[in-house]
């Protein structure tokens, strides 16, 4: 068990809402996965892991959170020419419904 031997960059979005979008910026083509804490440390050491995203050629790229989690974002170059300058934002975060009385 290896970690990976590509360069990534990795942001910790704690405890997040199912659909909850995300907005990457990137300055490069790059690869763009988000993982759950378990499928991250899978991804650190070098374990098949399962993640949402794939290959971003064009920015931003927006990413719906799939179910409530802790979740991991990972910017990384694996089979790209180099670390792409990457930022994460939230854009709409799900408004909590009141229930009618």
């Amino acid at each position: 068990m290896t970690k990976p031997s590509f360069r990534f960059t990795h942001y910790d979005l704690k405890e997040l809402r199912a659909g909850t979008i995300l907005e990457v910026q990137l300055n490069a083509i790059n690869n763009v996965r988000l993982m759950t804490a378990s499928n991250f440390q899978r991804f650190k050491e070098g374990l098949d892991y399962k993640f949402a995203g794939g290959v971003a050629k064009k920015a931003p790229v927006k990413i719906v959170v799939p179910e409530q989690a802790h979740w991991h974002l990972i910017v990384d170059m694996e089979g790209h020419h180099g670390l792409a300058e990457s930022s994460v934002k939230m854009v709409a975060p799900p408004v909590k419904s009141k229930k009618a009385s």
